[in-house]
């Protein structure tokens, strides 16, 4: 007995000494997080189809690309997100790390033209610089479980004017009057998940025999028991398969992997495609969108929480450090302003059905999972959620490179059981500007027809990518949230006050309405309006500052703010600049101090104070910078410089 208790003893200190070594020899390893892509092959071919796209004069070569009106309609560029992915990548070699993982939305809609696209840069840079890259699916990657018919009526054309290009005629239908003819390629279906896997399989979706361990939610070996040639077996799509809905089953790429000695990268597949029993599609069942993400994993994808509890288990037993990663967030991703941003824009706007169930995070940090990495929503954010029985879940939101603030996450594993986080912007791109005079020919021909919402040219005076994005952003807020997110009352108010009038005006104590304040203030307010502005001048003269130092607060500007925060949180505040951000300030403040103004009684009040309650839980939301996980007690240590 005494000798069995000793050989117990001597496994023990095995294991702990296996589990300490892992760690150790993990100490520096680095690990890149590219999300939300959205690659557009622009120089791609079309592969039966005679069609080339437009001559760009700046290079003399054919391109396929978007026009600027739709990528500014849209939240993703279509365009210069191929330049920002190749400067990325570029990066990323420089800093010599050897392991990118892609969490999703890395195509423009899982068409094969664009896949293909991927699949030969991410060779290259393979093959260049050794790197190994582990992909998951995104909502846009495939967008359906099964090949669809498909395509863009937004391609610039000839002459400035959209181009049509479908992979069926009979599955485009369009309001334009468009003067080319259409062009059919079965490049531009949407390919579902067969198509996907059969061009980006070597980039984790199936084994590998540099790999030390690889699996799926449906294999039936261990760690122990694990063999390349097993894997491969199992690795087949047939079986990898799930009941979505009694009598539907869809694929499930999720999987394990352990590219080096004890890091364990888990890659999930967060897509749930529901069938609509009463919709077809030429004669095939639709399938909802998977945009939702892990809302509907916890009602039609419920092997997944019981695989990842089994891999979480597994990973604390054997020493392994443990990164998930899919597309979809588990975390609240609005740094906890979900509920007021329901109250002033309304259920339908903001994204707001993306947001994850707060039982997403209470299920997955209950079985154990400690650290996630998401994209799918264009921000850089961090959520962290504790749980009743204490414990921890973070999400890290990677920033896409397809909007502000572009850019990308670094994994460093340190020895001590935590994990340093760091966010890298991609300012400088090298040829973002390359379609410009293609955008300028559109420009001119938009102008001509007289379009009712131009987008501004200035953006095409940008000097680098960042400068680009932010305009993207300006004119994203202008033509399309503007228009049809913002309730009429304040959006009317913002968009017709200057700063100086925004400070005078959080200043008056009346318990008349914004409106009615703003409308006739030479008359009926005339006295309260003098009397505001007086304080407002002796208060700033304690501050150092004017109201001539509220210019640059004006209503618009304010908004564009608003949804820089949103975008980019840390990284944006140098954008916005400290000066502005305690002008911001001070009008938040005097408003909140004014409770005179009876904010029940006028809707525009109301607005305003949701507005304002919004914008500073943007301000205080968890780091989202440069940041220390600690596993143990899922405490966040920030280690942003503060100027």
């Amino acid at each position: 007995m005494n000798r069995f208790f000793f050989y117990i003893f001597l496994s023990l200190i095995g294991f702990f000494t296996q589990s300490k070594a892992q760690s150790s020899d993990l100490d520096g390893l680095k690990i890149a997080f590219l999300a939300d892509i959205h690659l557009q092959d622009l120089y791609g071919s079309l592969s039966d189809s005679e069609y080339k796209g437009v001559l760009n004069p700046k290079n003399n070569n054919y391109t396929l690309l978007r026009t600027m009106d739709a990528q500014l309609h849209s939240t993703r560029i279509f365009n210069e997100n191929y330049f920002a992915f190749l400067a990325a990548l570029d990066d990323i070699a420089k800093r010599g790390i050897k392991y990118i993982a892609l969490p999703g939305d890395y195509s423009d809609d899982g068409q094969a033209i664009h896949i293909r696209g991927l699949q030969r840069i991410l060779q290259q840079y393979r093959q260049r610089y050794g790197m190994q890259f582990f992909i998951t699916t995104g909502n846009h990657d495939p967008v359906g479980p099964y090949k669809l018919d498909a395509g863009k009526d937004d391609f610039l054309g000839e002459g400035g004017t959209r181009q049509a290009i479908f992979s069926k005629k009979d599955s485009y239908h369009t309001e334009h009057n468009l003067e080319l003819p259409l062009v059919i390629s079965q490049d531009l279906a949407e390919m579902g998940y067969l198509g996907i896997i059969d061009h980006l399989n070597e980039f984790g979706f199936l084994p590998n025999k540099n790999y030390l361990y690889w699996e799926t939610p449906f294999s039936n070996y261990s760690p122990e028991s694990y063999s390349y040639e097993q894997a491969i077996k199992e690795a087949a799509m047939k079986d990898r398969m799930y009941d979505v809905a009694p009598g539907f089953a869809v694929p499930d790429v999720s999987y394990l992997v352990e590219p080096v000695n004890g890091l364990w990268l888990l890659a999930i597949d967060g897509n749930v495609y529901i069938p609509q029993k009463n919709k077809k599609t030429n004669g095939e069942i639709k399938y909802a969108g998977a945009s939702l993400g892990y809302n509907n994993v916890l009602t039609h994808k419920t092997h997944l929480v019981t695989w990842v509890n089994k891999i979480v288990k597994e990973a604390k037993a054997k020493g392994k450090v443990l990164i998930s990663f899919s597309h979809y967030p588990m975390i609240d991703f609005n740094d906890d302003a979900s509920p007021e941003i329901k109250e002033f824009m309304g259920q339908d706007k903001w994204q707001l059905a993306r947001i994850p169930n707060e039982r997403v995070a209470e299920t997955f940090a209950d079985i154990g999972l400690q650290v996630h990495v998401a994209g799918h929503m264009h921000i850089n954010d961090t959520g962290v959620r504790t749980t009743k029985k204490g414990n921890t879940l973070v999400n890290i939101q990677t920033p896409s490179l397809a909007a502000y603030i572009p850019g990308y996450k670094v994994f460093t594993v340190r020895s001590n059981n935590k994990i340093e986080v760091e966010t890298i912007e991609v300012n400088d791109v090298p040829r973002f500007d390359e379609l410009f005079e293609l955008y300028e020919m559109e420009y001119e021909l938009l102008r001509k027809q007289k379009t009712k919402e131009l987008w501004d040219k200035r953006i095409l005076e940008t000097k680098n990518y960042r400068e680009f994005t932010t305009w993207h952003l300006k004119e994203l807020v202008r033509l399309r949230f503007l228009p049809n997110d913002w309730p009429d009352g304040i959006k009317n108010v913002l968009l017709d006050i200057s700063g100086e009038e925004l400070a005078i005006l959080s200043n008056i104590e009346s318990d008349a309405s914004f409106d009615s304040i703003l409308k006739h203030k030479n008359d009926n307010f005339r006295q309260q309006w003098e009397t505001a502005k007086s304080k407002v001048e002796k208060e700033l003269i304690d501050k150092h500052l004017s109201l001539q130092d509220f210019n640059d607060c004006s209503g618009f500007n304010l908004i564009v703010d608003f949804y820089k925060l949103h975008s980019a949180d840390v990284l944006a505040l140098e954008d916005i600049g400290k000066e502005r951000l305690d002008r911001y300030r001070y009008i938040f403040e005097s408003f909140s101090r004014n409770r005179s103004i009876n904010a029940n009684k006028h809707l525009i009040q109301q607005q305003f104070s949701l507005f304002f309650a919004i914008f500073n839980k943007f301000l205080h939301g968890a780091p989202a910078g440069h940041f220390l996980i600690d596993l143990k007690s899922g405490a966040i240590e920030d280690l942003t410089v503060k100027h």
